[in-house]
């Protein structure tokens, strides 16, 4: 075996270690409950039902397969349990498609990356897992610490910033979010740095107050570099389930969200959290935790991701 191929069964071996939890919840109480039957009954029909919305895949996609399932048993198509399970499979696999989008930083310039999240998602260590992924891609990262409001945020950061050996542009404790950025931008460029990953605060006394802070460093990004921000990732946690998809409209209409990482799948039950947020969001998802190791941020791979959770 060659070392590509060793390192493509290293990373899905890692991930369907990362999904055991949904696995357990979803696959293995589907083998037990539904695909142990000969024969596919209606009671088959409402247990499936019920895990797949205890698995927070959502409604839509729910009743959309149910009812998929449903015709193409009157068809008498589905000959046993296995081939509805392969149904489901495919049927994720392709309400996943869409948002199986990686992010593409093009070469030359500085491109600029915004992330925002509320405050316990796992943002900042996934800004300081994304240094070290990008820095390893043979990009020159800078991180910006634009969360000042949180002594802590600014000290996280600079660990990261060590550990993965790329700069950071830091002011105070308290500091305009705005001016860090301004400098940031301007250092950026001196130093020749192609990316730069801003940090920003998740909570300040209102949402209206967050908002209209990351409101105002987008501007300034957009005043001091054309078209930046170029990606403005949403940090989500899995664990959260179906609570992090009002996060995710709020953040996006206020903001514009391009892309979601969603962080912490190997710590739930309910992974189909992923297949929720693909659907309702219509939004690419660049990247999934599965795991608290600097290697456990991984670029989403629809494909990938449903045959590690059914494997």
């Amino acid at each position: 075996m060659n070392a590509e191929n060793t390192n493509k069964n290293g990373i899905f071996g890692k991930l369907k270690e990362g999904l055991a939890k949904t696995r357990r919840g979803l696959v293995h109480n589907m083998d037990e409950m539904i695909f142990g039957e000969k024969v596919i009954s209606r009671d088959s029909f409402e247990t499936l039902e019920e895990l797949l919305i205890m698995a927070d895949l959502g409604p839509a996609f729910t009743y959309d397969l149910i009812d998929a399932i449903k015709e193409k048993a009157g068809r008498q198509e589905l000959a046993n349990p296995e081939s509805l399970r392969n149904m489901l499979k495919e049927k994720m696999i392709a309400a996943l498609a869409a948002s199986d989008t990686p992010l593409d930083i093009p070469p030359g310039g500085l491109y600029a990356v915004m992330v925002v999240g509320v405050n316990g998602t796992g943002k900042t260590t996934t800004i300081g897992k994304m240094a070290g992924t990008l820095k390893g891609q043979g990009h020159d990262v800078m991180l910006v610490a634009a969360d000042t409001f949180r002594a802590a945020a600014i000290e996280q950061l600079d660990i990261w910033s060590r550990r993965v050996d790329v700069p950071m542009i830091r002011h105070q404790m308290g500091s305009d979010p705005s001016a860090v950025v301004f400098d940031a931008i301007h250092a950026a460029r001196a130093r020749r740095n192609n990316v730069m990953i801003v940090d920003t605060a998740g909570r300040l006394h209102t949402k209206a107050n967050l908002m209209d802070e990351l409101k105002k460093i987008k501007r300034i990004m957009e005043r001091e570099l054309p078209g930046a921000p170029h990606e403005t990732l949403l940090v989500l946690d899995a664990t959260t389930g179906q609570n992090a998809i009002p996060q995710a409209r709020m953040f996006h209409e206020a903001i514009g969200i391009t892309g979601i990482v969603l962080t912490k799948l190997d710590g739930t039950a309910k992974g189909g959290i992923v297949v929720r947020i693909a659907q309702e969001m219509q939004l690419p998802i660049r990247y999934i935790g599965i795991g608290e190791g600097m290697d456990d941020l991984k670029r989403f791979d629809s494909r990938n991701f449903v045959t590690a959770l059914f494997a």
